[in-house]
């Protein structure tokens, strides 16, 4: 089994479909994306003992006591911990082992990804059983987060050898199919918490099962699937621009994953992504009460601000927000791919400048679309705004691949992503508390999100003043001809798939267009299935 998973074995014969390989990064991708959706769980898991009511902890259980407990309910908040550690660990775990997922090969990289957000699931499932949350965090936090870091980076490179002509684009599908786990896997979550509730159980630890087990299928067919090209591999038909004639910000070299720390550009491109994901992710996790708290009663036709709603009004409008977060959802998930295939047209840094100038003016515009009481201007934007939030993510190890070369771009890719961990710490924080200090000084609820408004256009002024400091990167950072070598002898590449001997990779010849189909299938279908429900959801926001 180790020989099957060696990077050797996976490189593909001549005539294999090159189109085989987005739905398998798609495949893994759209099971890791559960990440965001596991706030479907927070409230049963709240009640896992007291089944209709918590059994609240007393004063002097405190946070790690809570860790393992058997007698009284976890708190949301404390829930929430996981949640923060699956994006802290991806961005780490991506970090260190992005150099060791080059050299092994994607196939390896997705089998470990599996093991371990699946492995974490089951466990995480146990810990529900014992009521014992260290297992959960354990399971969930720190293995599955491993296993979120590396499916994430996992198809990144591989993808852009295969698509030369269209890295962009390449990377948008399969960066798409994070954005959309939690549109598949929140509503199956409910149903099947649904199905398996009882008057003594909320039926969370066995959707942690199912969902366990049908991810790792979805995740390992995924895997097994990938290819990597042989070394010089083109598109038939298509030839690189001549290097004189090629654009400055494209390189034909490539820079070795250890050096980046001491690159200007990687620090450039890593402020530009904190910032960019920075103002999202604030915008994200404020969605909901944002629009309730900002047209409070208009949101089912009564003249009343939210501070005067009574029980039920509150619970209608709660209903109407969720419909918004379901639309900003589909945005997100539209833009990563609109967002990243463009920016193969327009570039990669004029595509952020776009994204920065145009973000700006939406953000600006939010309190004077609030204050006009226009809840279609207010909600555009938003849905503008979380597209390009979305379009960030795709487009930039495309970006990466521009000016480090394509030979380490996953590694440099993994280093990069310390910036997604650090603008998921940054941006709640600003609109949180910035949030809690207006109320604190008695502003009306539908104005306190003014000020942190323009604070997010100052964020995306930083981003594009560095995305502008972008230029070629210095010939010094570029290995040489001989350490190219080198890291390709490390990396196991071969020119072709029959210099290793392997039947299963030399015999990878044309693969038939039903296969392909097929496996377009394989992710389609529950990729509709969720855009369906989301649409359920949005249709109630539109009504």
């Amino acid at each position: 089994m180790s020989g099957f998973l060696e990077k050797e074995r996976t490189i593909a014969g001549p005539g294999f479909n090159r189109w085989l390989v987005p739905p398998a990064a798609l495949a893994i991708h759209l099971c890791i994306g559960m990440a965001y959706g596991f706030s479907v769980f927070w409230l049963p898991l709240s009640k896992a003992l007291g089944i209709k009511e918590a059994v609240k902890c007393g004063p002097d259980v405190g946070f790690w006591a809570e860790l393992f407990t058997t007698s009284c309910d976890w708190k949301i908040s404390t829930l929430t911990w996981m949640y923060t550690l699956f994006f802290v660990l991806l961005g780490s775990s991506a970090a260190l082992w992005g150099g060791w997922l080059e050299r092994v090969g994607p196939r390896k990289a997705g089998v470990v990804s599996a093991v371990c957000w699946c492995g974490g699931m089951l466990l995480s499932a146990l810990g529900v059983v014992q009521h014992q949350f260290w297992m959960m965090i354990v399971g969930s936090g720190v293995i599955g987060g491993i296993g979120l870091g590396l499916g994430y980076i996992s198809p990144v490179s591989t993808l852009i050898k295969w698509f030369p002509d269209r890295r962009g684009m390449a990377t948008g599908m399969a960066i798409m199919g994070f954005g959309g786990g939690a549109m598949i896997g929140s509503p199956l979550a409910a149903d099947l918490m649904k199905h398996f509730a009882t008057p003594t159980d909320v039926g969370v630890a066995q959707t942690f099962v199912v969902m366990a087990l049908v991810y790792f299928v979805f995740m390992m067919g995924g895997a097994l699937t990938y290819r990597v090209p042989e070394t010089g591999w083109k598109p038939a038909g298509w030839t690189p621009p001549p290097a004189q004639t090629n654009n400055a910000m494209i390189t034909q070299r490539h820079v070795h994953v250890k050096k980046v720390w001491g690159i200007p550009q990687f620090w450039l491109v890593w402020m530009v992504l904190c910032m960019n994901v920075s103002a999202g992710i604030g915008v994200i996790g404020m969605a909901s009460p944002m629009l309730q708290e900002v047209f409070g009663g208009s949101l089912i036709g009564v003249s009343q601000k939210f501070s005067e709603l009574d029980k039920a009004q509150l619970a209608a409008i709660a209903s109407v927000a969720a419909g918004f977060t379901a639309l900003l959802s589909l945005f997100n998930i539209g833009g990563r791919f609109f967002w990243a295939s463009l920016s193969d047209k327009l570039g990669r840094k004029l595509t952020y400048v776009v994204f920065f100038v145009l973000g700006g003016a939406m953000y600006f515009s939010v309190p004077g679309s609030a204050a006009a009481g226009n809840i279609v201007l207010f909600v555009a934007a938003l849905c503008v705004i979380l597209s390009m939030y979305g379009g960030g993510f795709a487009t930039v190890p495309a970006y990466l691949a521009d000016l480090f070369g394509t030979q380490m771009v996953g590694a440099i890719h993994g280093r990069l992503l310390t910036a997604w961990a650090t603008a998921g710490i940054l941006g709640p924080v600003i609109v949180t508390y910035m949030r809690e200090y207006q109320l604190g000084l008695g502003i009306p609820r539908e104005q306190v999100y003014n000020q942190t408004m323009y604070i997010l256009v100052g964020m995306l002024v930083v981003g594009l003043v560095c995305n502008l400091l972008v230029r070629p990167v210095a010939d010094k950072h570029f290995m040489s001809a001989e350490e190219l070598a080198h890291e390709k002898q490390l990396a196991h590449e071969k020119v072709a798939a029959a210099e290793v001997g392997s039947s299963v990779a030399a015999n990878d010849h044309a693969v038939s267009p039903v296969v392909v189909a097929l496996a377009w299938l394989a992710v389609g279908l529950p990729m509709a299935w969720g855009v369906y429900r989301t649409l359920l959801s949005v249709a109630k926001f539109i009504h």
